[in-house]
């Protein structure tokens, strides 16, 4: 996998306010990034949990953690065809 290397400046206080390591602190920032755009249907599930850093297992988990559904419809008519295509 290739990678990039981001750097990104905070107030040291970010940290302590959370009550975090500057190492969970950006663990955490990928996650709810990674979240984020699956909720909005950005990327998928698999591409996610590979930012997030973690198995889409582990994914799966944190979605229910964060409250967002793991199915991505946009509309009732979508997920019925779901259903009754299989």
């Amino acid at each position: 996998m290739n990678t990039v290397h981001l750097s990104i400046e905070l107030p040291q206080d970010a940290f302590s306010a959370l009550r975090q390591e500057p190492v969970v602190f950006v663990q955490e920032m990928r996650l709810a990034a990674a979240v984020k755009w699956y909720e909005v249907g950005r990327i998928s599930q698999a591409k996610a949990a590979e930012i997030a850093g973690i198995s889409r297992a582990e994914f799966l988990a944190a979605l229910a953690r964060y409250a967002v559904t793991p199915f991505q419809y946009q509309s009732a008519d979508e997920l019925i065809g779901e259903v009754v295509d299989g």
